[in-house]
């Protein structure tokens, strides 16, 4: 028989832990990387769009190998868990180095960035593929699993906050150091070390507080069995694309954003902290709004799917999202309080829709261990990370190349052409990826009904084990 067991209230936790790591660089890269790369490494827009799609594609293509690696990884930690341990160290180390800005040419910059930006993608698939894979081993129970993605996004979501209210006033405060004017170079590297050190400790944390139990009906032993499983899986292939279109959604929002408020907005300055010589900007602001919307949106996710069903939800909080993105816009740039508004109710939908997408990865995860007897947890969780990846490498790349279609040069005054630009990038193009969403969700298959008829035909089946 199986055995019954709970999930504690420190495993959840422990689990949270390791996407507030993960999402602390990950929302350093979507707010802040290419700012960073244009206006203190000193490279133009369109090489880093050009540098985003050639190193993502790579590396969105190398998640599934990591899914196949961590399927066949037998340790005492179990497949998924090692991951963290092995990986955390290396993630810190290279994170640093992508916000560091050594002096050379600017082609050295170029292959400079080309390199650690590749290593560092690699590395997190390595420990984000392994991690999300987590999530279909811990339980088997529909409702703990909607649970442990609610923790995992409202700790995800504390961790970019975290991110986004410390980083411009760290970089601020790390800047003047040195008493020789302002060194925005070492301000950055200065800040990266300190969510690296964090960042290994959450890894940790996850690493020795989570515990993997689910053993597959049959164990997999043939890649071809893997790939075939994979390719007759549909609500995979519809859940990849969903997920590559929330993605693109909130990157090429969240990329566009800094460059909103200084080229278009223009007054950037909030208030001051004398007592701590830092300044908090409204792009600041903006950022954290953001975060707290999502970590409201995330814990919105369980009472509103269980009414609506997950599919429901998902579908409302896009619709809503591509309306408020349509009208984001039409605000004036002196209207900063409705863009605030704005904000909050587009980043309360976005943070809706995470939790239920990991949920559904568990769920086609479980259909395809129903459908072909076998199993293949990390390769059905790639897609996750892919999703990811996929997203941010379009929304990323188009960021950079839209920035130099509309003539933006960095610290000057932008044209009016511009200006526009900018403006389309925090509004119609995010709705195009919100629209996207919405399409590929109307035909998504797997029902609650349909998922219970599948857990307890799978439970039955372990249980003659």
């Amino acid at each position: 028989m199986m055995n019954t067991y709970k999930i504690s209230l420190k495993e959840k936790i422990g689990y949270g832990f390791g996407d507030a790591a993960a999402s602390m660089f990950w929302k350093l890269f979507t707010m802040y990387l290419m700012f960073f790369y244009t206006d203190v490494f000193g490279i133009s827009a369109v090489v880093v769009g050009t540098m985003f799609l050639i190193t993502r594609i790579w590396d969105a293509i190398f998640d599934p190998f990591v899914g196949i690696l961590a399927d066949r990884t037998q340790t005492r930690w179990g497949k998924f868990r090692p991951y963290l341990l092995w990986m955390m160290v290396p993630f810190g180390i290279l994170g640093i180095l992508m916000f560091s800005t050594p002096g050379l040419s600017e082609n050295g910059k170029i292959v400079y960035a080309y390199i650690t930006y590749s290593l560092m993608m690699m590395v997190y698939s390595l420990i984000n593929v392994p991690y999300a894979s987590l999530l279909g081993v811990m339980t088997s129970d529909g409702k703990d699993r909607t649970s442990l993605a609610t923790y995992r996004m409202t700790f995800a979501f504390a961790g970019s906050l975290l991110v986004l209210g410390a980083a411009e006033p760290l970089v601020d405060v790390f800047s003047k150091i040195k008493g020789n004017g302002i060194d925005l170079a070492a301000g950055w590297q200065y800040a990266a070390v300190v969510f690296a050190i964090v960042a290994v400790i959450f890894f940790y944390l996850c690493f020795i507080w989570t515990k993997e139990r689910i053993k597959p009906v049959v164990e997999k032993t043939s890649l071809k069995d893997d790939i075939r499983d994979l390719w007759g899986n549909r609500p995979w292939f519809i859940l990849l694309g969903a997920g590559i279109s929330v993605i693109f959604f909130n990157s090429i929002r969240d990329g566009a954003a800094i460059y909103y408020f200084k080229y278009y907005v223009t007054v950037q300055d909030a208030f001051q902290l004398n007592s701590f010589n830092m300044t908090i900007s409204l792009s600041s602001m903006y950022f954290v709004l953001g975060q707290a919307a999502n970590i409201v949106g995330v814990l919105l996710t369980i009472p509103v799917s269980n009414r609506m069903g997950k599919k429901g939800t998902f579908l409302t909080a896009m619709v809503i999202a591509t309306l408020l993105n349509i009208w984001f816009y039409y605000i004036d740039r002196s209207n900063v309080s409705l863009i605030f508004v704005l904000q909050f109710f587009i980043s309360l939908c976005a943070g809706i829709t995470l939790p239920l997408i990991w949920s559904m990865y568990a769920d086609a995860s479980d259909y395809s261990e129903w459908k072909t007897k076998r199993r293949a947890t990390g390769l059905v969780f790639s897609a996750s990370s892919m999703s990811q990846k996929f997203g941010w490498t379009i929304g990323g790349a188009l960021t950079g190349w839209l920035l130099g279609y509309y003539g933006f040069q960095a610290n000057v005054v932008q044209t009016e052409f511009a200006q526009n630009g900018i403006r389309m990038m925090l509004s119609f193009f995010p709705a195009i990826g919100t629209f996207l969403g919405v399409l590929f969700m109307l035909v998504y298959p797997l029902s609650e009904k349909k998922m219970a008829e599948i857990g307890i035909a799978l439970k039955n089946k372990r249980e003659e084990i």
